[in-house]
């Protein structure tokens, strides 16, 4: 089988950690997000790409020390891999952003540039994203990825 690399957006991370979702409507979102994620840890070569840009949208959203335990999980999990930008990723974000006016946000552009240059999954429930992402990369919700 070969290998897949997906890049979730914060919304999923955040989905994972607060456990967001209502159950009376459903099975719960962060639910989803946790087979997701689980079933990329068990994988033997799946993994899940992540960068600064996740992290710092996180920060933004979680207390300090949510924050820093959660970025330990990041970097406990061997089957997490940490990706940096490239002057290429900022300089096609900004095009990207440009042409999609202002649409969307600057780090969303930045997740599909990134997506696009490593050839990643982009897995992500923002609408949007998922509308104009699509021309470019590949981009799918966690539920439709869970066999």
């Amino acid at each position: 089988m070969a290998k897949t690399l997906f890049y979730l957006d914060s919304c999923i991370w955040l989905n994972f950690f607060k456990k967001e979702g209502d159950a009376d409507k459903g099975i719960p979102y962060w639910k989803i997000a946790k087979d997701f994620i689980e079933k990329i840890i068990f994988s033997k070569e799946d993994e899940i790409i992540y960068s600064g840009f996740v992290l710092k949208e996180l920060k933004f959203k979680l207390n300090e020390k949510e924050f820093k335990e959660k970025l330990l999980f990041f970097k406990n999990e061997e089957r997490f891999k940490f990706v940096k930008a490239t002057e290429e990723d900022y300089s096609f974000a900004r095009k990207l952003e440009s042409d999609l006016k202002y649409e969307i946000s600057f780090f969303d552009c930045l997740h599909i540039a990134i997506c696009k240059r490593l050839n990643l999954v982009l897995v992500t429930r923002d609408e949007d994203l998922i509308k104009f992402a699509n021309k470019y990369i590949k981009v799918k919700k966690p539920e439709h990825l869970i066999n």
